[in-house]
């Protein structure tokens, strides 16, 4: 789904309102334009790309594998790199936020499919819920470039209660950054940091828009 002429769209001002309408003024009209724009409900936006870069070191590989019991939300297979990579983003608004479904590549396999709920919600006004009831809280920063969402804490939500994992339990900081590259270009990077074990897992994908 391409974008529509920035002149026709409607107004999406819930990432705005995240970081405030000075970091957002300084923000390049392209990055403007991909988290300004609002969806219809149901309705979808689709980017294509590539994995250029992937690495994990050997924590990050056993936190990958273990993230697979509650959804896969992280990257577990650097046969991914230079595969393509395809994220779609769907409005939700019985849930007050969006889907997001991010499809990796895998040489000779099926593809690692990443699905996720961001809801705008929660101490920071954004959570992500990534399956079997545990979540991210956000926050975001801005800077010439593009976007980025770094871990505040992790969550399990049982019955209507947000409990905090213990720290013993967090794999790490996540931090995911939107950067836009120009001739409608913009890098998809999530990082997950250890204190203890450094970089565990480092993907960036580079994508398209028309």
């Amino acid at each position: 789904m391409d974008f529509p002429p920035h002149s026709s769209m409607e107004i999406d001002n819930r990432f705005r309102d995240l970081v405030g309408q000075t970091a957002w003024a300084a923000l390049p009209h392209r990055v403007q334009h991909r988290f300004g724009h609002c969806l219809a409900d149901g309705a979808s936006v689709v980017y294509q790309g590539k994995v250029v870069a992937m690495r994990m070191n050997v924590a990050g590989r056993l936190v990958a594998q273990l993230a697979r019991l509650v959804g896969g939300p992280l990257p577990y297979d650097t046969s991914c790199l230079g595969q393509p990579a395809v994220v779609t983003v769907t409005e939700d608004r019985a849930g007050c936020g969006q889907f997001w479904v991010r499809q990796y590549g895998r040489s000779g396999r099926f593809p690692q499919v990443i699905h996720s709920s961001k809801r705008f919600t929660g101490p920071t006004g954004i959570e992500e819920y990534i399956g079997a009831g545990i979540g991210i809280t956000l926050r975001v920063s801005t800077d010439h470039s593009g976007i980025c969402f770094h871990s505040d804490h992790y969550f399990v939500q049982v019955c209507h209660r947000k409990l905090r994992l213990p720290s013993w339990l967090r794999p790490g900081t996540l931090t995911i950054a939107h950067k836009d590259l120009g001739d409608a270009r913009f890098l998809f990077s999530l990082t997950l940091h250890s204190r203890l074990f450094g970089e565990l897992i480092r993907q960036d994908a580079l994508f398209f828009d028309r």
